[in-house]
């Protein structure tokens, strides 16, 4: 439980949970890594320390020296008790940055801005670009626990939904908030949540329509605010709280979702969070299933879910996977059903069978949400050119579908011709080992760095391109190190793919080979 939370300012992120250093205490990096993290994505920005009047000035907020302690939880990112995390090596934050920078950079320019304008916000954010990365390390803390180092894929999936939560709470001025974090500036709604049973004030001319709430979503979240003694919660309120969702965590459901406010318990909410439960869902699963798509709540279970699920079925969904397929992409169950055909028509054009078929949706549902003619086909087309088997890199990797040519795939590819590989050869890498390109550029250029003070052929990496899967930190210096002091020399697949007993049993293997010779 949390006992205590101070105001810190540090570099990365702005507002920590602590139990006790005080406010303005400088923290270190190394302190940065053990420090827990647990406020919900409205209050990562500081929104949790707004005062209940607080003083304006010039779109600012004059945070108070006193701050209240937050109980809130997120669902999705809820740590039990305390946690500590290794300290993430600088070389692999400075590869996060520059993968949160183009993140951050994609996403403004799908909001309208310019290449120059992006460019422009990003020289001016590097405060919000930390604050992304120890996002990631909050989100991903088992990874940096087992030396396992996140894919681009991974960074974009972690990153984008919580870019989108902002972009719905601040609009129009989201640049604003990302350039001043982690000074906010104001935004009206808070204000007027806090007064929804006050005598409004006038609005003056000078106040941004942007930062207005519409009356659906005013009236949407007087629903879900404390309405003190005379006024009762939504019935749904303790119902979802046995769930693990608490009050901020539906106000943030019912800003991204105003609809859900007016969804009853017994006819809408109950129902869906039963049929989850009896799929085999656990209850802090279902939690993170509505905050990510509380429509479905609003669909009927007899006439859409479970017709679309049958359908799904059908078409190569395993109905003894349902539970982890709807968790990791709920969003699945609300698309047309002409829409799933055409992602599985194409899928079958590509050359995979009915149960290679079955196989990618259970593992990767997400491949749905990808535009057949604007993601899939044009990818297919660049991975054949390459001479590469399109079928197989479906089968193995299906996210490598998702990522950019011109941004991502293409320079990948680049960058091992660049190192004096054919086109052929690459072929044969990703051939081998499919997610090569779900890989960032900075992790590939810092592995091959060191993979060039080995003392291996290039020869080595054809063979065995999954060296580029391994943690460095963790798994590929430590290893070679061993192997070095042993005297010894094993293949590149030998020093990394084998567990830590195989491992010993090889280099005794070989130490007891040189002393025979």
């Amino acid at each position: 439980m949390i006992s205590s939370m101070q105001h810190v300012r540090c570099p990365g992120l702005a507002f920590l949970e602590t139990t006790s250093l005080p406010i303005n205490y400088p923290v270190t990096e190394s302190m940065m890594s053990c420090i827990h993290v647990r406020c919900p994505p409205r209050l990562w920005l500081g929104l949790a320390f707004l005062p209940k009047t607080p003083s304006l000035i010039r779109n600012r907020v004059l945070f108070p020296r006193n701050v209240f302690s937050c109980p809130a939880k997120f669902a999705e990112s809820e740590l039990e008790g305390s946690f500590s995390f290794r300290t993430v090596p600088p070389n692999l934050v400075a590869a996060e940055k520059e993968e949160a920078k183009a993140v951050l950079t994609l996403f403004l320019k799908k909001q309208g801005l310019s290449n120059a304008g992006s460019a422009r916000i990003i020289k001016k954010s590097e405060a919000f670009i930390d604050h992304l990365v120890s996002r990631l390390h909050s989100i991903h803390k088992s990874h940096y626990l087992v030396g396992r180092e996140l894919t681009t894929l991974e960074i974009r999936d972690a990153l984008i939904p919580y870019l989108e939560t902002l972009h719905e709470e601040y609009g129009d001025i989201l640049v604003d908030v990302v350039e001043s974090y982690p000074n906010l500036p104001v935004k009206v709604e808070e204000k007027e949540e806090e007064d929804i049973h006050k005598p409004p004030l006038p609005t003056t001319p000078s106040s941004p329509p942007s930062t207005i709430l519409d009356s659906k979503k005013l009236k949407a979240l007087a629903r879900v605010t404390d309405p003190g003694p005379k006024r009762k919660l939504p019935s749904y309120v303790p119902y979802l709280a046995e769930l693990g969702m608490d009050l901020e965590l539906i106000r943030k459901i019912t800003r991204k979702f105003p609809a859900f406010a007016f969804y009853s318990l017994e006819g809408k909410i109950k129902p869906v969070v039963e049929f989850l439960l009896e799929l085999g869902i656990p209850k802090s699963q279902v939690a993170t299933i509505l905050t990510k798509r509380p429509q479905l709540c609003g669909i009927s279970l007899s006439e859409n879910l479970i017709p679309t699920m049958t359908f799904l079925e059908n078409l190569g969904v395993d109905k003894r996977q349902w539970a982890k397929v709807i968790y990791r992409s709920p969003s699945l169950l609300t698309y047309s059903k002409p829409r799933l055909k055409v992602t599985v028509d194409f899928l079958y054009e590509m050359g995979l069978s009915a149960e290679s078929v079955s196989k990618v949706l259970t593992r990767c549902p997400n491949i749905i949400s990808y535009s057949v003619e604007d993601k899939l086909r044009p990818a297919a087309e660049y991975f054949r050119s390459l001479g590469v088997d399109v079928a197989t890199i479906l089968y193995r990797c299906p996210q490598t579908f998702g990522l950019s040519i011109n941004t991502h795939i293409k320079p990948t590819t680049e960058f091992f011709v660049d190192k004096g590989y054919s086109v052929a050869e690459v072929a044969s890498m990703v051939s081998k080992y499919a997610a090569l390109y779900t890989f960032s550029l900075a992790t590939l250029v810092l592995k091959w760095d060191f993979f060039l003070t080995m003392g291996y052929p290039k020869s080595e990496l054809i063979k065995f391109p999954q060296y580029f899967g391994y943690s460095l930190e963790e798994r590929i210096k430590p290893r070679y190190a061993i192997m070095v002091d042993n005297g010894v020399r094993l293949l590149l697949n030998q020093l990394l793919s084998l567990s830590d007993d195989e491992f010993d049993k090889a280099l005794k293997k070989k130490l007891k080979k040189l002393d025979e010779n």
